[in-house]
């Protein structure tokens, strides 16, 4: 299936159950060196504080040491975007959404021209690593 992208992120959909588009999206991204810092089960927060039901969505939160290490390095107000963003959300009938943030959609909230090459380099490495997700 074709990658998507919009000014946020790039998304493509799947006919994977949630869990297994987790452990295919957090094995891509290890592929490119990103880890998973932290997992969100929003869904459940959502039921566990307002009582609603939602269908699942889950937040990864990636991180590239390399690449925050070299953002940190030109600004250091880059830690307030980290880590990058993976939303997997069941679509229903067997379908789901993979969703990658853009890292040059983040960097550019910072407005630091400098660090855009990094950004659209990152972007790449996403937008690779969504294409193997199937």
């Amino acid at each position: 299936m074709t990658v998507f992208m919009n000014n946020i992120n790039f998304k493509k959909e799947v006919s994977l159950s949630v869990e297994a588009a987790i452990a295919k999206t957090t094995e891509e991204l290890s592929k490119i060196g990103f880890g998973i810092l932290t997992r969100i089960d929003f869904h459940s927060k959502i039921k566990e504080k307002l009582g609603e039901t939602i269908s699942p969505v889950v937040i990864l939160g990636a991180c590239n040491p390399r690449f925050a290490y070299e953002a940190f390095k030109y600004n250091t107000d880059v830690t307030s975007l980290i880590p990058c963003n993976a939303v997997i959300r069941d679509l229903g009938h067997g379908k789901t959404s993979v969703e990658i943030a853009k890292a040059t959609a983040m960097i550019a909230t910072l407005g630091d021209k400098d660090m855009i090459c990094m950004a659209e380099e990152i972007d790449g490495l996403m937008e690779k690593a969504l294409e193997q997700i199937h």
